[in-house]
């Protein structure tokens, strides 16, 4: 038998063969060695906290399927409502089942009075949108009775419809306030992407969204929509796993999002961009990174080390945008950065390149959104692919109450000191 392996305790000559299974082997080897020996593993970078069949992903060779459909052909062919089906339910939808998600999302949208009209109004005026959007989210739960009936399938499935219909709302929501604007009602009549961007930037009558904006809006949700293991995700399937309620756990999810490692890359792309300058800044600006005196951001991924699939997607997205908005000034900065990047040994040797987060910025920059509303952006979405871990997280008999070991380094014994004596 080849697919196995085979683990030695040479503290007591004691063997364990088991079998490898899709690259992966289970730790109860190391239990069946010995109950008290543990793998010490920082960040999770060698461990499989579970199994899932959502999202398959290769960073060695660029590649990233969405229940096994490239994510070239969703962002091609497909809305980011039919992506949100695929990925909650397994399968893409019928003709009569995407009419209906589509109903059923577009007719959920609105949210309580009460959240409107006094939970907003308690943030401070400059409240960054983000915060708003994490507390707002977990507040949104305590207005359903049966938010917590996650065991109940026809209960967890309407909480799932009500969060993935009413998170532009609450986002929308959040900007508006931050501006000082109206709230703009959602509207019955306009598609996902469509009716988000009027509920962010309606002034007046006639207003209209521009269909290449709104088509844009929908491949860069389908591009955020999932991303495996990743920080936001795995804490999301932490929260459920000791059984809270979605809006608890997405909202948790969404504050891993909020942290600039994570969620904030693209805003910290255009702040680079903008503190770059001009074109001929670049060349020196390339030489401080090499030096260690800046920083590079938007190149690279813990994950991908060719490229991100996702990256070429949304270049050419990019550019649909420009032709509508005009170009973003900082795009040649972008593009030049990228090119010298690409051609300099040091960067190639490290496998570094554009990532999903470099063009994504100057995007959401062409639209109309402040850099604060960036990460909300990348949480709407992504509440389709947390929704979806969470509900394989509670159908997976062999998950629990996550609970990780740790490796104590402390003292070991020692008395209390009296406060006298100290």
């Amino acid at each position: 038998m080849t697919d196995t392996i085979t683990i030695t305790d040479n503290r007591s000559g004691k063997t364990v063969t088991v079998p490898i299974t899709g690259g992966v082997f289970s730790s109860a080897a190391l239990r069946e060695l010995d109950p008290n020996l543990f793998m010490y593993d920082p960040a999770y970078l060698s461990t499989a906290a579970c199994a899932s069949s959502i999202t398959y992903l290769d960073g060695e060779n660029g590649i990233l399927r969405y229940r096994g459909i490239p994510i070239e052909q969703l962002a091609e062919h497909s809305s980011f409502l039919e992506t949100a089906y695929l990925l909650l339910n397994g399968d893409l939808p019928t003709a009569d089942q995407l009419a209906k998600w589509q109903y059923d999302v577009t007719h959920h949208t609105m949210i309580h009075e009460n959240m409107r009209k006094r939970f907003v109004d308690g943030f401070h005026y400059d409240a960054h949108p983000m915060g708003m959007f994490i507390s707002a989210t977990a507040a949104l739960g305590t207005f359903y009775d049966d938010a917590k009936d996650i065991f109940d399938k026809d209960s967890l499935d309407k909480q799932i419809l009500r969060l993935v219909a009413k998170v532009p709302t609450i986002a929308a929501m959040c900007y508006r306030f931050s501006q000082g604007l109206p709230f703009v009602s959602p509207d019955n009549a306009l598609s996902y992407g469509e009716n988000f961007l009027n509920m962010m930037f309606k002034i007046g009558d006639d207003y209209a969204v521009h269909p290449t904006l709104a088509r844009a809006m929908d491949i860069l949700f389908i591009l955020h929509a999932d991303h495996e293991q990743n920080c936001g995700t795995t804490a999301m399937r932490v929260v459920s796993s000791a059984n809270a309620d979605p809006y608890t756990a997405t909202s948790a999810a969404a504050s891993a999002l909020y942290g600039p490692l994570h969620g904030g890359a693209n805003e910290a792309v255009v702040r680079m961009l903008s503190e770059i300058g001009t074109i001929d800044n670049v060349p020196a600006f390339i030489e401080g990174v090499k030096n260690g005196d800046a920083k590079l951001m938007g190149f690279g991924h813990r994950v991908y080390k060719n490229f991100d699939p996702r990256a070429t997607i949304i270049k050419k997205t990019a550019y649909e945008v420009f032709e509508v908005t005009g170009k973003n000034p900082l795009l040649d900065i972008a593009l030049k950065l990228e090119e010298t990047a690409l051609k300099d040994e040091y960067f190639v040797k490290r496998k570094l390149y554009p990532n999903v987060d470099f063009y994504s910025g100057l995007i959401y920059q062409a639209l109309g959104f402040p850099v604060d509303m960036f990460t909300v952006l990348f949480a709407i979405p992504r509440t389709v692919g947390w929704l979806a871990h969470m509900q394989e997280l509670l159908s997976d008999k062999d998950q629990k109450i996550s609970r990780p070991r740790q490796w104590y380094t402390g003292v070991d014994t020692r008395d209390y000191t009296p406060i006298a004596k100290r």
